[in-house]
């Protein structure tokens, strides 16, 4: 990884099993990852508010860093 450049993240709905049998899994940067993650958490597994911090911070605690 070079210097200054962002640790990729991921977050794999196959990790966390659901009635919709979700296989989505996005990586990225932290920011990205948590963005998509939460309008996914809203459109497919039916949270409620996007912008809501308990999402988000749950959210983040599931991200993982991914290797190369």
């Amino acid at each position: 990884m070079a210097e200054g450049e962002a640790r990729r993240k991921y977050v794999d709905c196959r990790e966390y099993p659901s009635e919709k049998g979700c296989s989505l899994r996005i990586s990225g940067t932290e920011d990205e990852v948590l963005e998509a993650a939460a309008a996914h958490a809203v459109s497919a597994h039916g949270h409620e508010h996007e912008r809501s911090a308990s999402l988000r911070e749950e959210l983040r605690s599931l991200l993982k860093d991914e290797t190369e």
